[in-house]
């Protein structure tokens, strides 16, 4: 019964009217949008509206929070929802935005079962219990450059997908059981392609920071996917027909970005 009303309530979100200013925002602030068919502008605005009215923002560090901040994040987040059935990040509950760049604490192993405590300046993270932290910073630069293979947006929801299924270990939940082994064996040699690159310190499409777990992989071909799309089919055509099986949506069919 609840997800009945849940659904219902959905539906009348999504078939909401947009605010202009959301628009506003969206043209200066997402040229991804811009590329985007009618159809998906459209499905991804729906997706917004709930997103919106699902998640709880709050600003940190002196932030305050405006719908410039809000409508910017949940546009790139909900990019990654297009032309399948979603539920809309499940475990998410609350996104915190820093001004920019933040300190955290951290624990880095040291051998020996010991652990050492210290701080680290982080753009962005994505907590298990919930929550996504953000800087904004960062949030409006990787947006308002479609092609540099950087989105701090893209890759902490991609997380948020990757721990749908209460894991953080670089497997989303797939349609399909036999999906699984497929995925297993490409994204687990491009994996340690990338990290025998990073240790030679040769040149990848993908960010060497994916070389540091499967799950930071995941959050990292999902930039490069998005982000530089033409480049990753080359050098990696069967991660890319991964990415492309999972997210049903190509970007190689979006028109190129206005130079």
């Amino acid at each position: 019964m609840f997800d009945l009303f849940k659904n219902r309530r959905r539906r009348r979100l999504r078939a909401e009217p947009t605010p202009p200013r959301w628009l506003e925002i969206l043209e200066r602030n997402v040229p991804l949008y811009r590329r985007l068919e009618a159809e998906d502008q459209r499905e991804l605005l729906g997706h917004m509206r709930v997103f919106l009215a699902e998640k709880h923002f709050e600003g940190c560090g002196g932030l305050e929070m405006t719908d410039e901040i809000r409508v910017t994040i949940a546009a790139q987040a909900c990019i990654l929802l297009l032309r399948r059935e979603t539920n809309y990040y499940p475990r998410l509950i609350t996104i915190l935005v820093y001004p920019e760049a933040y300190v955290a604490r951290s624990l880095q192993p040291v051998g020996g079962g010991v652990m050492m405590e210290g701080e680290s300046v982080r753009l962005g993270e994505a907590w298990k219990e919930g929550v996504v932290v953000l800087s904004w910073d960062d949030v409006r630069r990787g947006a308002s450059d479609p092609l540099d293979g950087h989105n701090v947006v893209l890759h902490e929801f991609a997380h948020q997908l990757d721990q749908q299924d209460g894991f953080a270990d670089g497997v989303p939940i797939l349609e399909r059981r036999g999906q699984y082994v497929t995925w297993a064996r490409v994204l687990g040699a491009d994996y340690e392609q990338l990290r025998r690159d990073a240790e030679l310190g040769r040149a990848s499409v993908l960010d060497e920071y994916g070389a540091t777990n499967p799950a930071e992989f995941f959050a990292v071909a999902t930039e490069c996917y998005f982000e530089k799309p033409e480049q990753l089919k080359l050098k990696h055509p069967a991660l890319y027909e991964e990415l492309r099986g999972f997210y049903q949506f190509d970007p190689l069919g979006l028109p190129p970005p206005p130079r």
